[in-house]
């Protein structure tokens, strides 16, 4: 996967394309924290504060992340949030499909974007 980023700062429509996968995931693991947090209370659990908290900063993370896709290392805290997506699974399993799908989307979104990228400089290259 040569064109896969891991670090660094994409062209215009890759940044675009991983700002609306990570922000759109921020929303995803927001309403994954209230249920992981209505569980833990309904269990008893003296942890749902904890987890309310958690949820709330990796969510927050979510929309730093997008807005710093302009950073070097926005893209890799992109990576690390699809990570901690798919390990919440521990606390509320389902959150592992929604850490797949969302992990396939950041990956879409970077080869995809790279493409457009490319693409639309071959363009302006030969009508410029």
């Amino acid at each position: 996967m040569s064109r896969l980023l891991f670090y660094g700062v994409g062209e215009r429509m890759t940044r675009r394309l991983a700002a609306v996968v990570i922000g759109s995931q921020s929303l995803a693991i927001f309403f994954g924290t209230l249920v992981a947090e209505a569980l833990a209370r309904a269990r008893g659990e003296s942890a749902h504060t904890a987890y309310l908290i958690i949820g709330l900063v990796i969510a927050g993370l979510c929309i730093v992340a997008a807005g710093c896709l302009r950073r070097p290392w926005g893209v890799t805290l992109g990576w690390a949030l699809q990570v901690v997506t798919i390990a919440s699974a521990v606390i509320v399993p389902m959150m592992l499909i929604v850490g797949v799908v969302f992990a396939a989307l950041w990956v879409t979104a970077l080869v995809q974007g790279r493409r457009m990228d490319e693409l639309t400089q071959d363009y302006l290259r030969s009508n410029g």
